[in-house]
């Protein structure tokens, strides 16, 4: 026995010498790589781009620059981009007739040389041309987690930059979430729709914007130029002369980015927030939580240390925060507080994290806890979350179909299911399955998104008890859409008429649908609509309550219709 024991480790002493030691882990080359995560959004490997530092040492943090790519592009050329190694050096888009020294395709297919720095830089794939909201916001999120699974990074030195769409990709995520940033760069950003409201959320994050003056996003970046000259103290800018929408060639030449980024360091602790949103999604930047408001419209705070231990707070469409104070450098735990709310003066015991909800108007000092039915993170609508993460499209087998019929539903949710639309490839792929396919794993794990009755779907059957209303199988004229929060998902219900059904002129010039993907036009409504005949026929339309129920109003426009049931 001995002498196997000798053997054994002889063995495995040989195996480690061969290999390398288990302990240190696989080894990945340095300079610019492909690597990916697990997305549970469509349990799929994404792909990102990354550059991994020459003499990379893991007992050395490192700062680390995500890159956006714009639309019709993608992780590998984005990694080059960043770099200031593009492929249309020279070329205008604002001309026509120009030609790239390389196209999009043949610059993808190889990584050049890149600049050796010291920041480790990634560029997610983000699904392709998807904007940077939702599913694709998610994937850069994920893959920023793995990248500190792999390697060791410096969490007051996340910087964010991108061109076009990704340059609006890093306005949104950036000022969505400021506290995750030391600072941002957009270059010609072409923001998402709901971006305005947030300029504010800038004011201690650093940020500097790129645009050409012949750029068809010129007035737009003039825009956000004026918000942020308002909004942050350190705000740079530089507008190039006759460029068209090229302008990153500029902006990234020579690694322009990393000696700008290498300036800034994230304050977790500033000594004043000021931060705005309109969804529970988004409730926090650094010292402050957003505990209760309501989800669609636009909930703000101004919180800022005027002296050690006193805090003034201004708010508006707010019902109740948090402030975490344990590590703030103006607190000091062995004082009370003095905390203005609204004008309210409050003096409390200290404590590292103090609370204050509005009671019948007025601010008091005690923490809001949403109840099992209230709107809250992960359970606020509207309609366009459900598609925001894993979800799955269950059409009905049910009413006993003709062989047509069951092939016409189950063409109908994969035409929802289809993100490709028209331009850009948009790499998302969520399931298509049948009521009688549901599983248990799917009821726990995905949003469904519901076609049909109760009398067709056995899905909407089985939830009947626990949907807010119900469309009778006879009304197929009329288009009723809603979300509603089950077992911490959702379910979308779409009975009668899909959602992009066209609208009456298009049906009098032949029915042309909107050819993009059919999730886009989810993004018009917000948690409800019934629609008769077409979408430009609404009979109501808008958010339920807090407490997830329909408002007063629109209750009495659904039942006047005769044919919704309100539960």
């Amino acid at each position: 026995m001995k002498k196997f024991s000798m053997l054994f480790t002889g063995f495995t002493s040989l195996i480690l010498t061969l290999t390398g030691t288990c302990l240190s882990g696989q080894k990945l080359k340095p300079g610019p790589q492909d690597l990916s995560f697990f997305s549970t959004v469509d349990e799929a490997d994404q792909p990102y781009a990354v550059y991994i530092p020459n003499n990379y040492n893991e007992s050395k943090k490192y700062p680390l620059v995500i890159f956006l790519h714009g639309a019709w592009s993608n992780h590998r050329l984005g990694l080059r981009r960043s770099f200031g190694q593009g492929n249309s050096q020279g070329v205008d888009f604002i001309k026509p007739g120009n030609v790239p020294v390389e196209t999009d395709l043949e610059s993808t297919r190889y990584f050049p040389k890149l600049k050796d720095i010291d920041f480790i830089v990634a560029a997610p794939l983000a699904r392709g041309t998807a904007g940077y909201q939702g599913i694709p916001e998610q994937d850069v999120y994920d893959m920023l987690a793995d990248l500190k699974s792999r390697f060791s990074i410096d969490d007051n030195r996340i910087y964010l930059t991108g061109l076009s769409m990704g340059g609006g990709g890093t306005i949104w995520l950036g000022l969505t979430r400021p506290d995750i940033w030391a600072a941002i760069a957009p270059c010609c950003p072409a923001p998402p729709d709901g971006s305005t409201d947030l300029a504010p959320n800038a004011l201690n994050l650093p940020v500097h914007l790129f645009i050409g003056d012949k750029d068809f996003l010129y007035k737009t970046a003039l825009d956000w130029k004026a918000r942020f000259e308002a909004s942050t103290p350190r705000f740079e800018y530089i507008e190039y002369p006759g460029i068209g929408h090229n302008s990153w060639e500029f902006a990234y030449k020579d690694g322009f980015i990393f000696d700008w980024f290498s300036q800034f360091v994230r304050e977790p602790y500033p000594q004043q927030v000021k931060f705005n949103t309109k969804l529970y999604k988004y409730n926090k930047a650094y010292w402050v939580n957003l505990d209760e408001f309501t989800p669609g419209a636009l909930a703000t705070i101004d919180a800022k240390f005027t002296s050690a231990n006193n805090i003034e707070v201004k708010t508006s469409g707010l019902d109740g925060f948090t402030l975490n104070l344990g590590d703030h450098p103006l607190f000091n735990p062995s004082k009370k507080l003095n905390i203005s709310v609204d004008g309210k003066t409050f003096t409390v015991r200290t404590q590292e994290a103090t609370s204050f909800m509005k009671s019948g108007g007025a601010w008091i000092n005690r923490k809001f806890t949403p109840g099992l039915a209230s709107k809250q993170q992960g359970a606020e609508g509207p309609l366009s979350a459900a598609v925001s993460s894993n979800h799955v499209y269950v059409y009905g087998t049910g009413g006993n179909p003709t062989k047509e019929e069951l092939a016409a539903r189950r063409d109908q949710a994969s035409l929802a299911a289809d993100w490709s639309g028209m331009g850009g490839r948009i790499m998302v792929f969520p399931r298509v399955i049948s009521d009688k396919d549901v599983r248990q794993s799917d009821y726990d794990n995905s949003n469904l998104i519901l076609f049909g009755t109760k009398e067709t779907n056995s899905v909407i059957e089985k939830l009947a008890d626990k949907l807010p209303a119900l469309l009778s199988s006879e009304a197929t004229d009329y288009g009723f859409v809603y979300i509603f929060p089950l077992n911490k998902h959702y379910v979308v219900i779409n009975s009668g008429l899909v959602w992009w059904t066209p609208e009456k002129k298009e049906q009098a010039q032949g029915g042309m649908a909107f050819m993009g993907p059919k999730i886009e036009i989810l993004k018009k409504y917000q948690d409800f609509v019934l629609f008769r005949e077409s979408p430009d026929n609404i009979i109501s339309q808008g958010s339920f309550t807090n407490d997830w129920k329909f408002p007063d109003e629109a209750v009495a426009k659904l039942k006047s219709t005769g044919v919704v049931t309100i539960r």
